[in-house]
């Protein structure tokens, strides 16, 4: 298993930007395609955005694309996750989690597992 941390997460003004990081331990994080989930109470944990083990190929939820970039450093064992033009609807608790099982689809969190503990994202109007 590899220990996923979150950081950078706040408060922010809308068309702010923030810059999240999520830090890995344990098992060689570059084996792992790696993704930044968000979530808001009473609903589902979505894919916002993922790259695979050497950030050549990555994915975007519409909502973001244009605004989010992901990246990681794999000498530094660490992924990120720039957000830029912010909007009110971005409000979320986002996680990192590394891709294990390819079982249910690219996209479905089913897949994924070793789950940070989550950074809270707000963006007031």
């Amino acid at each position: 298993q590899v220990q996923l941390v979150e950081s950078g997460g706040g408060l922010v003004q809308a068309g702010g930007s923030l810059t999240l990081s999520c830090a890995a331990s344990g098992r060689t994080f570059s084996n792992f395609p790696m993704g930044w989930f968000r979530q808001t109470p009473g609903k589902e944990r979505d894919l916002v955005a993922a790259t695979n083990w050497s950030a050549g190929t990555t994915y975007y939820a519409d909502s973001v694309k244009g605004r989010f970039t992901i990246s990681r450093d794999n000498a530094k064992n660490t992924v990120y996750l720039q957000m830029n033009s912010l909007k009110p609807e971005d409000t979320a608790v986002y996680y990192c989690a590394a891709r294990v099982k390819w079982l249910y689809g690219d996209h479905d969190s089913r897949d994924f597992g070793s789950w940070g503990q989550g950074t809270q994202v707000t963006v007031s109007s």
